[in-house]
Parts: structure tokens; sequence; C-alpha cells
């Protein structure tokens, strides 16, 4: 099975500056043209069977120019959806610097009605065990995201600690192609954009 993990396109809440996670942005004018950019490229080199997304806006519409160009069934998710953020959703970096400042917690706890680490990555593993055994070894699966949740998706797939210190970054609408294959999950592309604008 091959799996291509897609973050969204540019966001309202990209260019304004904020704590995104939960706030539910739309794409910008930009964000509309990547998405169409990336869902081109892979209509001309994948034949895509699904594509999984998250129900935020942003997300929702990146997936939206994916189906149209592929002619693939949108399965709307809510366990895609980025890391809860709780209190500081939609709030100006610094305004959440200042009313909620970081608090270190046990991976199990939160702060500010917040996700604790371990209910987002929780998240990531039930989706990744929920695309295993939904789809077909032979299809190719999309998955339109969020970068918080891409990364808790590479973990899983990655079989990484809860507590890991790796990150792997993801541009807008950058494309993340793996595959599985018998017993070995092989990272064949990484943030991979050829469509970028």
């Amino acid at each position: 099975m091959k799996l291509l993990i897609i973050r969204h396109g540019e966001s309202e809440g990209d260019i304004l500056d904020v704590h995104e996670g939960r706030a539910d942005f739309e794409l910008t004018e930009r964000g509309h043209c990547q998405a169409d950019a990336m869902s081109e490229f892979v209509s001309q080199n994948y034949q895509l069977a699904k594509i999984y997304h998250s129900t935020l806006k942003r997300a929702k519409q990146t997936a939206e120019h994916l189906a149209l160009k592929t002619q693939a069934p949108l399965i709307p998710d809510e366990k895609l959806m980025e890391f809860n953020n709780g209190l500081i959703a939609g709030l100006k970096h610094s305004v959440a610097d200042e009313k909620y400042p970081r608090i270190d917690v046990p991976i199990h706890a939160s702060v500010y009605e917040q996700e604790s680490m371990l209910e987002f990555r929780y998240r990531a593993e039930y989706m990744l065990s929920k695309l295993l055994s939904e789809n077909d070894d032979k299809n190719t699966i999309a998955v339109v995201s969020h970068g918080g949740m891409i990364n808790q998706l590479y973990r899983a797939f990655l079989k990484l600690p809860v507590e890991t210190e790796f990150l792997f970054l993801t541009g807008d609408t950058g494309i993340h192609e793996w595959l599985i294959k018998e017993n070995s999950r092989i990272v064949l592309k990484a943030n991979f954009m050829p469509h970028n604008i």
C-alpha cells in the first residue's frame, strides 16, 4: 500500500500569525492555488483510491481540490484534525504567551483545555491502523491533514516513542510518500513539493 500524507495549503491563520490548531480558518487565495497545483501533480502521477481528510476547513478545502482532479472519494474523519490546543486556538502568539505560559506536564496530562500528547498520539495510531485495515494492499490512499498530525502519523508509522524529539517539517501542500510492503515501512519522499507556489 502506498500512502500520500499531505498538508493543507496556506490558510488565513498562517498569515495572521496566530496559534491555529483547532481554530477553523479557510484557505487563502494562495492556499487554493497551492492545493490546485498539488492536486494536478498527484492526478498525473498517482491513481488514488480514496482521500481521507481532516474536517477542519483548510484541510477539507485542500482535499476537495484533490478529489476534483482525481475523482477519488472523500472520507472526512475528525481524528485527522490538528492538535486540540484549547484556549490558545486563534490567539496571536504574543497574546497566548502572556495569558497561557508554557507549562511542562506529563504526557497523559494537559493544561488550558488542550488534549494531552498521549491523546494526540493515540489519534494518529488509530488513524494509521484504520488506513491499513480498511484498504487494499495494492491501493494508493491520500490523507490530507495538518503539520502536527502529520508529525504524529510519522511517529506512529516509524514506531517512534511518544516523547521522541524528532520533528518532520511539512510546507504548504507538502507531500510525504510512504510505502507499506510486507513487513517493511518505507519513506519514499518527505515534504515533496514539485508543485510549489
